[in-house]
């Protein structure tokens, strides 16, 4: 099958919808996803070398980025509040998805691309610059996410909790462009205009003083 199979793959990520069995004004695919955080990482790390005098692994930082969720082909988009409702489950859904990857890349990749692909796809959060960069990137997507679901009126439940949630595990994470986001952008989103009955601004506030 050889590398074709892994391109095949892809496909799989445009028609997989996150934040599955709720009510949304915008659908998004895991695919469509996993650019945004790419997006969102490489701002990021500008803003972290142009404030906090970082020296960058752009080649390692786009690898994790772009092939973050790649896992999700085979084990679909788990709710984030029953993914991170335990230490031991999210270790255990963590172990599944990556014995799946490997198994992929042990029948389909060939030979000489195997340690390439073991590199590339590899849970890529992890207390490097780089990790610390996708981690924000990825948190950052939901609160865009569920803002903009929140900002339009929905009343879903776990579109506040998954805001909430998102900026408390940003705010939590040492670097310069997290005072950057906290400081210069968070507050012109909170600012928008909206017509949602939910009080963004008293939620953002909550979520920063936890």
């Amino acid at each position: 099958m050889g590398i074709h199979q892994y391109f095949r793959s892809l496909n799989g990520l445009e028609r997989m919808i996150r934040c599955p069995g709720k009510f949304k004004f915008e659908e998004h695919s895991v695919a469509a996803h996993s650019w945004k955080v790419v997006q969102y990482a490489k701002t990021l790390a500008d803003i972290e070398e142009k404030h906090g005098g970082a020296v960058i692994d752009w080649k390692k930082l786009y690898e994790i980025t772009s092939s973050h969720d790649y896992g999700e082909i085979f084990i679909g988009d788990i709710k984030t509040p029953v993914k991170h409702s335990s230490l031991q489950l999210r270790s255990l859904i963590q172990q599944v998805e990556e014995g799946m990857i490997n198994n992929f890349i042990e029948e389909h990749i060939p030979e000489e691309f195997k340690s390439i692909f073991y590199q590339q796809l590899r849970e890529g959060k992890d207390n490097s610059l780089e990790g610390l960069i996708l981690e924000v990137a990825d948190k950052l997507d939901q609160v865009y996410e569920a803002f903009a679901e929140i900002q339009r009126g929905n009343t879903e439940k776990e579109f506040v909790v998954m805001y909430r949630n998102a900026i408390i595990k940003i705010k939590n994470i040492n670097l310069k462009c997290v005072d950057y986001f906290l400081t210069h952008i968070l507050p012109d989103m909170v600012n928008e205009e909206t017509l949602s009955p939910i009080d963004i601004k008293r939620i953002t506030e909550e979520a920063l003083a936890h």
